[in-house]
């Protein structure tokens, strides 16, 4: 089998699926769908002040309804298709006898053969990760369990995402669901744990030394023994008092690597103990008692409840803008726990990339999946400022138009997408509002500093993927001073004509007080012209993305991109 990749992915994750990733090809499969919710999710973007801006683009609509697509997937890719085992027929067939043809009907049929994919590229030993909330949460475990196996479920994991919540009528809505289930009894797994909290270290911890804060235990168990166990040590005989010695292993390998610990008797154990400076002896001659060090490994193995992780604040260093996101570090729980290094992690509904990013910081392999060129252009650019990382040259995209032909060949399968692309080539904010409607001759603005007062000002950028001439150069000058812009930036996939670039020329030129040069007013660039890297002439501007928080040093890198 080859090697994966990492790599990013744009298009339909089914299709995906079935067409890069091979059978039992992958060690872990997080997903975090879109809920049956019916709400418009947006990414949002930053103001140069750093601010939520206004400008805003819908990167996908989480509201489902049965259409005559819905029944196709429902017949062909479900009832037809002999690679869905009858497990999961039956019970899609049983869910549209007691849902109907609805919403939440739609919203399973989608889910169904994407599961029963990420079930064929799991491996024996993989595990997957479904974050849903109480919308589907119990549909979905239903399903799981038809393509999983009941048997191979193993957690319900609840996830505190919010402090509180008001609700009328009913109990304030504070968590996330997480469903875990294996493909085999045979799974990865390293035992995690989680700090204890202050209360509690206060409390157990009491006593301290230049080692730090530790808690006594026994060194002792119940009842009388016969052998090393029950004969005395140093002038302490455990008999005296109804047990025997009960020596803490881990904590004498932890102490002695090198050392078979297993070879000595009890009585030569404790004296390794006692060597380490593990052993307590109380005053009184009673007992001694061992020493158990907050450092040594403390903490509380890892429970279905997670309230140790904070959702991410407005102000937090990782919060891209993104409404969805999660934090990093539930990520990197679920990523520790359940692969290892150079493992392999699947994200099939990628978003802004919080679990190809803790893949990345953990050195596992990764492949990321979206269906918008927002998504994977905000996860490239999350991947360039969090890790240095260059497409091409650390991981590959696939799906992403490389030239002039896979760039007209999106525009005619998907005018907006084929925008959305063209606007991320630049690091332009979209334009306010869906795809759909009159733009008022705005796909984009850029945002830069400049005037005495340092004021911002903005440059106005058109996507043409059309027919174009020289009427569309002079629209755009009117839209720049209708807007009061300093500069109009037109992106083509045609080759504009003489006459467009006179208009361009005939425009003038916007002088920058900061530069202290002259920039042209109307510029027009080809799609191969920017794929080249003959940019526009601009001056320094603020990027639509945030920068993500830099994990190959200290500071975080600028968001800022140079024309």
């Amino acid at each position: 089998m080859a090697t994966i990749r990492n790599t990013l992915y744009y298009g339909d994750n089914l299709e995906i699926l079935r067409e890069h990733v091979p059978d039992a090809s992958v060690d872990l499969v997080y997903l975090d769908p879109p809920f049956n919710s019916n709400a418009n999710y947006n990414v949002l973007f930053k103001e140069k002040s750093g601010e939520e801006s206004p400008a805003q683009i819908k990167a996908f609509t989480d509201t489902w309804e049965w259409t005559l697509e819905s029944q196709r997937v429902y017949e062909q890719e479900i009832i037809r298709n002999p690679a869905v085992p009858p497990s999961v027929k039956d019970v899609i067939i049983a869910f549209r006898q007691f849902i109907g043809s609805n919403a939440m009907m739609a919203y399973l049929v989608m889910m169904a053969p994407r599961l029963v994919e990420l079930w064929r590229v799991l491996k024996p030993t993989g595990s997957i990760y479904l974050h849903c909330d109480p919308t589907a949460g119990h549909y979905l475990k239903l399903l799981m369990d038809a393509v999983f196996g009941a048997t191979n479920y193993r957690n319900e994991i609840v996830w505190r995402r919010t402090g509180s919540h008001g609700g009328a009528k009913r109990w304030g809505r504070i968590h996330d669901t997480i469903l875990f289930y294996s493909k085999s009894d045979s799974y990865e797994w390293n035992q995690a744990y989680q700090d204890y909290d202050a209360a509690y270290v206060e409390d157990h911890y009491r006593f301290e030394d230049e080692k730090g804060r530790y808690q006594l235990v026994t060194l002792t168990g119940a009842g009388v023994r016969s052998g090393d166990s029950g004969r005395p040590w140093r002038g302490v005989n455990p008999t005296n008092a109804n047990r025997h010695w009960a020596v803490p292993l881990a904590a004498l390998r932890a102490a002695f690597p090198d050392i078979d610990v297993t070879l000595l008797s009890t009585q030569e154990k404790l004296d390794l103990l006692d060597q380490a400076g593990l052993v307590y002896w109380p005053e009184h001659g009673t007992i001694p008692r061992q020493k158990r060090y907050l450092s040594e490994g403390s903490g509380v193995q890892i429970q279905d409840v997670i309230n140790d992780i904070r959702p991410i604040g407005s102000q937090a260093k990782e919060r891209l803008g993104y409404p969805t996101q999660k934090p990093q570090t539930l990520l990197e729980r679920v990523i520790q726990t359940s692969s290892n290094e150079g493992g392999v992690v699947l994200d099939p509904f990628c978003g802004c990339g919080t679990a190809v990013a803790a893949a990345e910081k953990l050195k596992r392999r990764w492949i990321g999946i979206d269906v918008t060129h927002l998504a994977v252009a905000l996860m490239k650019n999350r991947l360039k400022t969090g890790f240095e990382l260059v497409p091409g040259r650390d991981y590959r995209v696939v799906g992403e138009p490389v030239d002039v032909g896979s760039a007209r060949a999106l525009a005619e399968q998907d005018r907006y997408q084929f925008q959305f692309w063209a606007m991320s080539l630049l690091e332009a904010f979209p334009r306010e509002g869906s795809k759909k409607g009159a733009d008022q001759g705005i796909d984009g603005v850029i945002y830069f500093i400049d005037g005495p007062r340092r004021s911002t000002r903005k440059a106005i950028v058109q996507v043409k993927s059309g027919r174009v001439s020289s009427p569309h150069i002079r629209d755009l000058a009117g839209t720049v001073e209708r807007e009061k812009a300093a500069m109009g930036l037109f992106i083509t996939l045609e080759e504009p004509t003489r006459a467009m670039r006179l208009e361009a020329a005939n425009s003038g030129f916007y002088h920058s007080k900061v530069w202290q040069r002259d920039f042209p007013k109307i510029q027009i660039r080809t799609v191969e012209d920017l794929l080249k890297g003959q940019g526009f002439q601009l001056p320094s501007y603020s990027s639509m993305y945030r920068a993500a928080e830099k994990m190959t040093g200290g500071e975080d890198l600028q968001g800022d991109m140079f024309g």
